[in-house]
């Protein structure tokens, strides 16, 4: 039995990287592989999603799980399987608190600023229209509650909003579903991201969406910097992760400026985030030694 099993995807477990999107996800993992390996850990990378067997190790952590609200009932089942025969960095609990998107509003109502955001329930029939009209917003952003790296992702002028109706409709008919008000300063300031390691302050990063884009992913073409923050950014990801019901392992805290110039929270992930070692290696050692020291004891 070996003590971590390093969690990815079938299509990334054994890739010959031709592009830098995969080379990328085989050096991140190899960097958190590595540095438990030093620790005296022993660790196998494997697929979620192929034949995976919980009881040949200790403990699982998600990594570059990509796939898994694409095929979230078969995610379900895999977590279920999970649960009473191994131990998930981070926790069951936090994972399955962290799946939707809900986590926002119960985030808002601890204090912690989010952008303006509605949700409608999948089957709900509500119409887009109405929402933003009650709301008095203008440009928008929906998105469903269940998904990652802007899928099914769309950003609405108001000029565009009767036309987008049907594409609402039809998101809604499958999918429990979030309206927000769109924060334009993410076209102008991009979208920070905090790494957060063992309730810890690790390294930052700005991402900028290309021209004419608003999704600051690089699958979409979008770049991505080290970034020095300020204190008063760097606690407001603290505050964010001290508000969680328990200490994750590590997370990654995104903000955006809302459209009244303040930090905003615009995604908490617990559950496979990019944490960019890459650019700071020595946080895939912070990691390895704190799943070591206090996750493993």
């Amino acid at each position: 039995m070996k003590d971590i099993a390093i969690l990815t995807e079938k299509r990334y477990l054994n890739p010959k990287p031709n592009n830098s999107y995969e080379q990328n996800i085989i050096k991140e993992d190899s960097l958190v592989q590595d540095e438990l390996e030093k620790l005296g850990v022993s660790c196998k990378r494997v697929a979620w999603d192929q034949n995976f067997s919980p009881s040949g190790f200790r403990f699982a952590i998600f990594r570059t799980t990509w796939n898994y609200f694409e095929e979230i009932n078969n995610f379900m089942s895999f977590l279920s399987a999970c649960k009473n025969s191994i131990s998930l960095i981070n926790s069951l609990d936090l994972i399955l608190w962290n799946l939707d998107k809900r986590y926002l509003i119960l985030l808002k109502k601890l204090g912690v600023n989010i952008p303006e955001t509605h949700i409608v329930n999948r089957g709900s029939g509500i119409d887009l229209l109405d929402v933003v009209n009650k709301c008095g917003w203008k440009d928008v952003v929906i998105k469903p509650c269940v998904s990652a790296a802007a899928w099914n992702t769309h950003y609405i002028k108001h000029r565009e909003l009767r036309g987008s109706t049907a594409l609402f409709s039809s998101l809604s008919k499958n999918h429990d579903m979030m309206i927000q008000s769109f924060q334009k300063n993410i076209l102008s300031m991009g979208e920070l991201s905090f790494m957060i390691i063992g309730g810890e302050f690790s390294h930052a990063v700005l991402k900028r969406a290309k021209a004419g884009d608003f999704r600051v992913q690089d699958d979409f073409g979008g770049t991505v910097d080290v970034y020095n923050p300020k204190k008063s950014e760097i606690n407001f990801a603290l505050n964010v992760v001290n508000a969680l019901p328990s200490r994750p392992a590590y997370a990654r805290v995104d903000v955006v400026f809302d459209n009244n110039g303040k930090i905003a929270l615009s995604e908490l992930e617990l559950i496979e985030p990019e944490m960019w070692f890459r650019f700071r290696p020595q946080a895939a050692k912070s990691l390895a030694k704190y799943i070591k020291n206090r996750v493993m004891d």
